[in-house]
């Protein structure tokens, strides 16, 4: 534990979401790859969320924390880059255990950021969508995860064990036909075996019969014989 990262995440939203558009940004996947490097206790996403309404649930379930910055004609999204730079940088300085910072966006305006913050000895991971990001973060960072390889790896994962639970299936339904066809033969030499028994004590009846009109009419027979 006294060597795990603390890694604080940093969230540029609209960035993303004109990335992506028409999708819609699966924070779950991306957390899920910073666990892998540390343990994440500072997440915050920055927006006018008066556009994103369909995406505030899906953030709050990932214990992000929104920043709503209101768009007006004079701010601009601006407003919420500014807004982003001025937290992580106030968080370098005041939490001194925060030893790594993630940066969610493919702005080229973050770049000073990330310099900013390896001048104050933290470690930068940045991760943005490929056809929207500037090379120019991407070479600031320590390193850089396209979001992209992310989806894809998920996705990936997901129809493999798809396959598998498909196929866990099939076998079990070709088992259960299995046991189904060996049903009949059963139930065919159950009806065989009673026959037989039936035939037996059929004929150990005739037999008794037999030997006791022998022993009523033994007189009879004698003078046949």
């Amino acid at each position: 534990m006294a060597n795990e990262s603390l890694i604080a995440v940093f969230i540029d939203f609209e960035n993303l979401a004109i990335g992506l558009r028409p999708g819609r940004f699966q924070a779950d996947i991306v957390l899920k790859r910073f666990l892998e490097r540390g343990r994440v206790v500072y997440k915050r996403a920055y927006c006018d969320w008066s556009g994103y309404r369909n995406d505030v649930r899906d953030m709050h379930k990932q214990g992000i924390e929104l920043v709503d910055i209101p768009q007006t004609r004079a701010s601009g999204k601006n407003s919420a880059d500014i807004r982003m730079v001025v937290d992580a940088i106030d968080l370098s300085y005041a939490k001194d255990h925060i030893d790594s910072f993630a940066l969610i966006t493919g702005d080229s305006d973050f770049s000073p950021l990330a310099s900013k913050l390896k001048e104050n000895d933290r470690r930068v991971i940045g991760c943005g969508v490929r056809k929207s990001t500037s090379d120019l973060l991407i070479n600031s960072c320590d390193e850089f995860i396209f979001y992209d390889d992310l989806v894809e790896k998920s996705q990936r994962k997901h129809t493999r064990r798809k396959a598998a639970v498909s196929a866990s299936d099939s076998k079990t339904s070709t088992k259960t036909r299995g046991k189904d066809k060996t049903k009949p033969k059963a139930k065919a030499a159950v009806s065989e075996s009673a026959t037989d028994a039936s035939r037996e004590e059929g004929i150990d009846r005739l037999v008794q019969i037999v030997g006791s009109l022998e022993e009523d009419y033994s007189p009879l027979w004698s003078s046949l014989v």
